[in-house]
């Protein structure tokens, strides 16, 4: 009975109930928070706490002369698990709710300190004379601290670091050759994470005397880093019509982590003597995905370039010598005419046109490719032009309210710009390329040409547009077919003036 006494007594005088709560608290704490501190140096200084608790009292029950001794590394274990506790609902529960962040370097150094700090008090208090052990060890110190001098100079590295932000959790850095992402500061190191899955572990100090790149810190301004992106021309074609070609189509496509503002750019970086060699810039929003944003705007210059007619440089030493007959190149030019004029027959608008009227306008085709998040058309642009899409689909947008929304898709066989083509109308939706997309491109110019041989082919194309028109309108207002019949002869006599008006037809 009197070892129990005797525990009991203990325990209050150590303020181990109190002391059990708070730690209860710290790990109830650590279990719900988001950012989990390591609990086992607290299970093991309460562990060794009671345990020792537990010695003492056994001393005092068989009267060792060791009870009073007992106590002292009972009290240093309670004082040091006091600390641990408390920083664990400090730093992980009640910080972080008020939205302030500590770095974890200097959280463990406010620990270490409080920690030495209250376990001195304890001792000295407990009439530990410590005077006399920092005398005997002050030599066995400076051993320890020149042996531990990389080490030393690493932690003060790590808390200049976390002290003044010159770098935080998250920054993209690089380092010499390794470029990452920072995942960590630690005591000893700072861990960053490469695009390779790599985690490279650099010592604080080598950081401190080290050349560091903060990459897409710019101060007030978002994380952006700027990319670069080559390809070469011949100049067989004009740097202005090169840059304006390209520059357009990447400001105008869609791409994803390419930042809208600062405008991406193309600029003529070199002249050689059979090339001009240009760039494209762009900011990059997502540091990660770096190599697949650059191949997609590779892709869209690609693109860009071919719709212009505009053929990428071959090196000057390259030599292709292909035997053309002229049947063989009359061979490949009917394939082609072939081709074009099947889309205009599959095309309903151009169905009131002679098999010569066809053949005309497929000659004056343009053949216009375009990739996944090009733009290729913007809804309220005025462009005189009709596309017809052989291959691939296209989404339709249209933006209401400052609201974008799908309202369509399109895909092989169809055809949208007509009203553009004939009255000049502006867009009235946005068209976006989901994937590659075979187009050809019919202009006004060539239309008008065979418009003024056959004036009155006006008329059909009116009544083409128009009975679209009400086909459309009769689902979306509920009209029978009386009125739509009427609605479709008042359209196309409208739609006949305006066709007439904008290509200057008497």
């Amino acid at each position: 009975m009197r070892f129990f006494e005797l525990l009991w007594d203990e325990t209050v005088k150590a303020q181990t109930l109190w002391l059990l709560g708070l730690v209860v608290m710290a790990l109830a704490v650590r279990a719900t928070a988001h950012e989990r501190r390591r609990a086992h140096a607290l299970i093991f200084f309460f562990a060794m706490h009671v345990l020792l608790l537990v010695v003492t009292a056994t001393m005092g029950a068989v009267d060792s002369p060791f009870n009073a001794e007992a106590r002292i590394p009972m009290w240093v274990f309670g004082a040091v698990c006091f600390v641990d506790a408390g920083a664990h609902v400090l730093f992980t529960g009640l910080l972080p709710r008020l939205a302030v962040t500590v770095p974890r370097i200097v959280q463990d150094v406010v620990i270490a300190l409080l920690s030495l700090v209250l376990s001195v008090t304890v001792a000295s208090r407990a009439g530990v004379n410590l005077s006399g052990i920092i005398a005997t060890s002050a030599v066995f110190t400076a051993v320890l601290g020149f042996s531990l001098q990389d080490v030393i100079g690493n932690v003060a590295g790590g808390l200049a670091l976390q002290l003044d932000n010159s770098l935080e959790v998250g920054d993209w850095v690089k380092v010499g050759d390794i470029s990452g992402r920072v995942a960590e500061i630690r005591w000893r190191f700072t861990a960053i994470e490469t695009r390779n899955w790599e985690t490279v572990l650099l010592p604080n100090s080598v950081l401190m005397k080290s050349q560091v790149t903060v990459l897409g810190r710019r101060k007030g301004a978002p994380k952006l880093l700027r990319r670069w992106v080559y390809f070469s021309v011949d100049w067989r074609h004009q740097p202005s019509d090169v840059i304006e070609a390209v520059q357009n189509a990447v400001r105008g496509a869609r791409l994803d982590r390419v930042a809208t503002e600062p405008l991406p750019n193309c600029v003529l970086m070199d002249m050689t003597e059979s090339m001009g060699k240009y760039a494209v810039r762009y900011w990059l929003t997502d540091f990660a995905i770096d190599d697949p944003t650059d191949s997609e705007v590779r892709t869209c210059i690609y693109f860009a370039l071919r719709r212009a007619g505009i053929t990428p440089a071959i090196p000057a030493s390259a030599v292709f010598v292909t035997q053309e007959t002229t049947d063989r190149v009359a061979t490949k030019e009917q394939k082609e005419l072939a081709r074009r004029k099947g889309m205009l027959e599959r095309c309903e608008l151009f169905a009131a046109l002679s098999d010569a009227e066809r053949d005309q306008l497929a000659r004056r085709l343009k053949y216009a490719p375009f990739t996944r998040g090009d733009v290729l058309t913007r809804q309220g642009a005025e462009a005189h032009w009709l596309y017809l899409i052989e291959d691939g689909t296209a989404s339709v947008r249209v933006t209401e309210n400052g609201i974008d929304k799908p309202v369509a898709r399109l895909s092989g066989g169809s055809f949208f710009g007509e009203m553009g083509l004939l009255t000049g109308e502006p867009r009235s939706a946005t068209v976006i390329a989901e994937g590659d997309v075979e187009c050809f491109r019919l202009d006004k110019n060539d239309l008008k040409r065979v418009l003024e041989q056959r004036p009155n082919l006006a008329e059909d194309l009116a009544a083409i547009l128009s009975r679209r028109r009400a086909e459309l309108d009769a689902v979306k207002k509920g009209l029978d077919a009386e009125a739509s019949a009427k609605q479709r002869a008042s359209d196309a006599r409208h739609l006949v003036d305006r066709i007439k008006g904008f290509f200057k037809l008497d």
